[in-house]
């Protein structure tokens, strides 16, 4: 093996995190310390607004090991962890949010699975308390659903932040799709998987840049990566209206001929218009979610651009 390349690659989007950087920095070298390990901190500023950069930039004379990747704007999480990934070099990969509510003591048993020959070792969250309610029932429904209606089915409760061998990590580099759900490729990729488990904490400092609608989004990109069940679902309502109309026509027919012709009510005729208009517009709706993905397939675009590496 090349003495100049490192044995683990930490890789770790970062934007607008300057509050947390110094903290995840001192902490994290320590844990890696330890693992007696060569390693190589991998830093992708996604394109960020506060002093970010410039924190990790004065942090490279005390921490060596850092390499920052800096893309030209904000491309989004999904992007920069796969830059991360894409610029990582060490044997065994690890990807890690820097707001420390994984805890970075977890990899020494990462480490330890590893060597027991996993080419996968995830992290799961068996307490979930430091989130807000909300985003714990709704992050509870997107499994429940998700792994329901989609052939890939992804582990409950688990991020981004695992372990990987070098095998994986080229394996999801040959995944070319621009509209990335990471989850879903890390759970499709498979290989021999283990999991440990932890308790999530509570964020370090600053807010994280995920609000609701990030996150809606996000569930349609898991929803619309991995199934095409959204659409099938209209071609069964279509078939069960028109069976509905059809037996409804029957008795109409046969009603008007038995008790003679009613006066029809336009209430009840109005509703049913909009009802089912309603239902062909979020068809078309669901519909166009795909050829809008297809879209941006076909452009071809890069995933992210880099500025400068430092």
């Amino acid at each position: 093996m090349n003495k100049n390349i490192p044995t683990l690659s930490l890789v770790s989007p970062l934007y607008n995190e300057q509050d947390v950087v110094e903290e995840f920095l001192r902490i994290i070298s320590q844990v890696l310390n330890e693992t007696q390990l060569s390693y190589e901190l991998l830093l992708v500023d996604d394109g960020s607004r506060d002093k970010t950069l410039e924190t990790l930039l004065a942090a490279k004379e005390q921490y060596p090991q850092i390499r920052v990747i800096q893309l030209s704007r904000n491309f989004g999480k999904e992007a920069a962890l796969t830059a991360g990934l894409d610029f990582a070099l060490g044997d065994i990969v690890i990807p890690m949010d820097c707001d420390l509510q994984d805890p970075p003591e977890l990899i020494h048993k990462m480490i330890a699975e590893w060597r027991k020959g996993f080419d996968v070792v995830l992290a799961k969250r068996t307490d979930r308390g430091a989130d807000e309610p909300m985003k714990r029932i709704t992050a509870e429904w997107f499994y429940k659903i998700h792994n329901k209606i989609a052939a890939t089915e992804i582990p409950e409760n688990v991020g981004d932040y695992r372990l990987m061998t070098r095998k994986v990590v080229d394996a999801l580099k040959q995944l070319p799709e621009n509209q990335r759900f990471m989850k879903g490729l890390f759970a499709w990729a498979g290989f021999k998987t283990t999991t440990v488990e932890y308790i999530r904490e509570k964020r370090l400092a600053g807010e994280s840049s995920f609000n609701s609608w990030k996150l809606w989004n996000l569930a349609l990109e898991g929803f619309t990566s991995f199934s095409t069940v959204p659409l099938r679902i209209w071609m069964y309502l279509g078939l069960f209206f028109s069976v509905f109309a059809f037996f409804y026509g029957s008795f109409i027919i046969f009603k008007t001929m038995i008790l003679g012709v009613d006066v029809p009510g336009y209430a009840s005729l109005l509703t049913s218009v909009l009802f089912i208009g309603g239902i062909q517009l979020l068809g078309i709706g669901v519909i166009g979610e795909y050829l809008g993905r297809m879209y941006q397939e076909v452009k071809k675009r890069p995933v992210y651009l880099v500025d400068k590496e430092y």
